[in-house]
């Protein structure tokens, strides 16, 4: 991750160390070919203004359990727990099962957060370990769920309906965005599908944040053409509104 305003102009110390050539610099831009770059951190050791950093590490399922352990007093006290969200938690599956069953054992509430978008099989053996599932809701017309996210919407839906069959308890979270998935069409047709699901009973709409913007900014993964927008309150209302008549549980935010 690359913070811009810290860089150097004339320093190129980053540029040096790297073993692999996959730092390049102009003025204060750098840019770092993430097919060449094998994450040896190096770039971020050299770096004395820390505009270069290196954001993820590899954890083993004992590290995870001791910085849960450190809160527990908290879960305890307040009846939450541990939410595993992302990204994609199920992209890592075989960590996120060992996580939830040591988390089992020691009586702490579990909750998965997941776009639905994975193999049946792998959401099913997740689900039977978690205490809850966040699931997220986006667009329900395929098309236009390929347009915003590249990819078709039909397994997931198609896994909302099986896990809901199952039994699992459910919430659904719809991030909210302007112009996007807050037309009243989008909003009728989720409601009738969750209703049909039959065991779904709250929902959380989320309204879009610019957040995540400064992040891919600094991940060089920024598109100045993309913007989207917040929904206005009076429209979130109006959204909370109109499901809350199919006799959901609805909150605006998580």
């Amino acid at each position: 991750m690359v913070r811009v305003e810290r860089c150097a102009r004339e320093c190129r110390d980053c540029v040096s160390v790297c073993p692999q050539l996959a730092i390049t610099k102009k003025g204060k831009i750098i840019a770092i070919d993430p097919a060449g770059c094998d994450l040896c951190g190096k770039c971020e050791e050299a770096c004395m203004y820390e505009a270069v950093e290196l954001v993820g590490r590899e954890a083993s399922v004992q590290d995870i359990l001791d910085e849960v352990k450190r809160d527990r007093i908290f879960y305890e006290q307040s009846g939450g727990g541990v939410t595993f969200s992302g990204g994609e938690p199920l992209a890592q599956p075989d960590f996120l099962l060992a996580l939830l069953t040591e988390l089992n054992k020691r009586n702490i509430h579990t909750a998965v957060d997941t776009s639905g978008f994975v193999s049946f099989d792998r959401l099913e053996k997740v689900s039977q370990k978690a205490n809850l599932i966040l699931f997220d809701l986006k667009i329900m017309d395929e098309e236009k769920h390929r347009r915003f996210t590249g990819e078709s919407n039909l397994i997931i839906l198609e896994n909302l309906r099986k896990l809901s069959q199952d039994g699992k308890d459910i919430v659904i979270r719809v991030p909210v965005l302007e112009g996007v998935n807050d037309d009243d069409e989008n909003i009728q047709r989720m409601a009738e599908f969750l209703r049909s699901c039959g065991s779904i009973e709250e929902i959380n709409l989320l309204p879009y944040h610019k957040g995540g913007e400064e992040k891919r900014r600094r991940l060089n993964r920024h598109d100045p053409s993309i913007a989207f927008r917040t929904p206005s309150d009076q429209r979130l209302q109006e959204i909370k509104n109109n499901l809350s008549a199919y006799g959901f549980s609805v909150k605006i935010g998580g």
